[in-house]
């Protein structure tokens, strides 16, 4: 079995301080292999004691997997997706009982060289790498700073306490490892577009709902209720939390997990006329989604998309259009297209 972890969360889960207050260096146990080799080294590490790590696979076998899932993204850059080398790493505090189990990493890997596998492993080379005095648990926060957007939102990260200027409605949000922090053109562009939609207990259905941001933010512009979708269960528990974070309770959020374009009971839960729905997800989704949009629209709501290149906003208008829906404003931004339209 092959587990995988995000650096950043695994860092998070696991960042301590010694008895002096200073944050602990760690050591990073790197193991070269092939994609083929990837599971026994991920078993080798296991039976280290070591379940947790980071699995780098091939260009080739990273593009491989997202060529099977196309419909649910536009664009990727080969030369950033995967590595040349594939490669297994676990990270253990820097201090002498650690030693133990990089030895421990070291005798499986031994093993593995001499072993009959029946495949190419590649050089099963081990490096150590020391991260001196990183603190992995805050430093990834430096990323994310207060955010105007529009005329009236504030996006504020949750660690930083400050009011909102210009009498904004500010939106505490914790990104989590959910996309959607308002940073990114296509969410900035939703979130532009909401603030002039929304209006005092309008109900809303956010598809593609990630951190929760647009539907969150759309109950703080004045939302009685919002419904929020995604295929990712991660997004429950965010969405949630950043609800609850704002001040939204139960009775104004729900948070739906599945996929809508198969789902069907899913699709029939959550079918009924909304004042204003939005789908931040990428052009073939919001393409293949387009009818059950419109059934999920009020005559005349606004439906807002974005997540779509900009060599596809003919495509996706032209099959909003086929539907039913009228375009009434389009935003682009570094190659990134917004479109509020009508159903």
């Amino acid at each position: 079995m092959v587990y995988y972890i995000h650096e950043k969360e695994f860092f998070r889960a696991t960042a301590r301080t010694d008895r002096n207050g200073y944050t602990m260096k760690w050591l990073e146990i790197c193991v070269y292999t092939t994609d083929a080799g990837l599971d026994a080294v991920t078993f080798a590490f296991s039976k280290a004691g070591l379940d947790q790590v980071s699995i780098e696979e091939s260009h080739e076998r990273a593009m491989a997997f997202l060529n099977e899932r196309v419909v649910y993204w536009d664009y990727a850059d080969a030369d950033k997706v995967g590595v040349d080398e594939p490669c297994v790493k676990a990270y253990v505090a820097d201090v002498p009982e650690s030693q133990s189990v990089v030895e421990e990493v070291k005798q499986g890997i031994a093993q593995l060289r001499e072993a009959d596998l029946g495949y190419d492993a590649g050089s099963l080379s081990v490096v150590i790498n020391r991260m001196d005095d990183a603190d992995w648990e805050n430093n990834w926060k430096a990323y994310y700073k207060p955010l105007k957007i529009g005329k009236r939102l504030y996006v504020l990260p949750c660690w930083i306490e400050e009011e909102a200027p210009d009498n904004r409605v500010t939106l505490k949000l914790d990104p989590g490892v959910a996309f959607g922090t308002g940073e990114h053109h296509t969410t900035r562009m939703c979130l532009e577009l909401l603030e002039t939609v929304v209006k005092p207990g309008c109900d809303m259905l956010d598809l593609g709902c990630g951190s929760g941001i647009l539907s969150v933010a759309s109950v703080l512009l004045g939302a009685s209720h919002a419904v929020a979708v995604d295929i990712d269960p991660v997004a429950e528990h965010v969405a949630l939390e950043n609800a609850a974070m704002n001040g939204v309770t139960p009775a104004q959020y729900d948070v739906l997990i599945g996929d809508l374009l198969s789902n069907e009971a899913l699709q029939n839960r959550i079918r009924r006329g909304y004042d204003v729905v939005v789908a931040n997800i990428v052009a073939g989704v919001i393409i293949a989604l387009a009818p059950f949009a419109k059934t999920c629209c009020k005559k005349g709501a606004p439906f807002i998309v974005s997540g779509i290149i900009d060599e596809r906003e003919d495509e996706v208008k032209h099959a909003l259009i086929r539907e039913g829906f009228t375009v009434e404003e389009i935003l682009r931004s570094e190659g990134w297209v917004a479109m509020l339209l009508r159903a």
